[in-house]
């Protein structure tokens, strides 16, 4: 997130609380923190013991850059104070609220901030509807609020919100997915166009960059029999067991040996090198802004990747201006396609 970003605020405000009195940092570092994010109030305030949790591997990397310990799963255990930094996705975040309310301690407290943009009196709400109301307060245009120490969630919301986040069918129940993925409750329109056009004769070894839940990497493996081994590249880990289910049912259906591998890894620090074919659907946001240099970024470690006489296919709206970047990066690019909005661009012949 960029310094001064609504994101950022949120952070801050996050500490309000405990500069206030209002809220004490627990003194044995019993602290998990859900979605958390590198700054400046986060570092000023650390402790030894800090769990911190954060599942999208560009911001998990800057955490570990500054010292931190991430991990990209909510730990077991119990905590004396969950903090939670809730995303826009209204029922993933339900879903967070009730996994912190499952960690905390008998008399502990979980404490979330929303920037007033993102939908903070929702967020406030709906904590207090499941843990029997909350305290409050502004700050930097976000609201941060807290449970009660000890506070009961409510049973039967802790069931359903819990619940939230698990595996779900998604395409007529042609793959798995999960709340808050991209595209989690459909096939992505620019996805399908890209594969709509991939020739039945790609072949070798196949990376799908920023690959979600699969869903290329699982059309290549349906439609084109001459390939031997596939690599997905997902920077979301709430994506990658979806995406392994998918992969491994599509390689089942197809009958053949293809060698699989999903990775939890951010494209922009690269790739493998030696593939045959690579495809992409690049994320084209930060927050809620267009940002196209993440895929340059795409592009870039695409051409890094690719192999002298391979081929890198990427779909992207129609507006984003990429074309430069490609020129840049390899010597031979057209438009296969416009449609809907989106283009899809083949480009060969790598410039090393």
């Amino acid at each position: 997130m960029s310094a001064g970003s609504a994101s950022d605020a949120a952070l801050e405000a996050l500490f309000v609380p405990f500069a206030t009195g209002e809220l004490t940092l627990p003194g044995d570092g019993r602290l998990l923190m859900l979605r958390a994010r590198d700054g400046f109030a986060l570092r000023e305030k650390r402790r030894p013991g800090w769990t911190l949790q954060q599942s999208f591997k560009p911001a998990a990397d800057g955490l570990a850059r500054s010292g931190f310990t991430v991990v990209p799963e909510i730990p077991e255990g119990r905590y004396g104070m969950v903090m939670v930094l809730p995303t826009r996705q209204r029922e993933e975040s339900r879903a967070l609220f009730a996994q912190a309310m499952s960690h905390v301690d008998a008399t502990g407290v979980v404490v979330a901030s929303v920037a007033n943009a993102e939908g903070a009196k929702t967020a406030e709400a709906d904590l207090a509807l499941l843990a029997g109301g909350v305290a409050c307060l502004s700050k930097h245009k976000c609201r941060v609020f807290w449970t009660r120490p000890g506070a009961t969630p409510v049973p039967a919301l802790l069931d359903a919100w819990l619940a939230l986040d698990a595996p779900l069918p998604t395409a007529d129940g042609r793959f798995t997915t999960r709340r808050g993925l991209f595209a989690w409750d459909r096939v992505d329109t620019a996805s399908a166009l890209l594969a709509s056009v991939l020739p039945a004769s790609l072949k070798g070894r196949v990376a799908d960059l920023g690959a979600g839940f699969g869903y290329l990497a699982c059309e290549i493996v349906a439609r084109c029999d001459a390939v031997t081994a596939v690599d997905l590249y997902e920077a979301e880990a709430r994506a990658l067991e979806s995406a392994r289910r998918n992969l491994a049912d599509a390689v089942a259906r197809c009958g053949r040996a293809i060698a699989t591998s999903v990775r939890w890894q951010d494209v922009a620090e690269g790739i493998d090198a030696g593939y045959d074919v690579i495809v992409a659907n690049p994320p084209f946001h930060q927050g809620r802004a267009d940002d196209p240099s993440l895929g340059r970024a795409f592009i870039a470690a695409a051409a890094r990747g690719l192999a002298g006489d391979g081929s890198f296919w990427m779909v992207a709206n129609r507006h984003l201006a990429y074309e430069a970047t490609l020129d840049a990066c390899f010597a031979s690019v057209r438009t296969v396609v416009e449609r809907d909005g989106f283009k899809v661009v083949e480009a060969r012949e790598p410039r090393r």
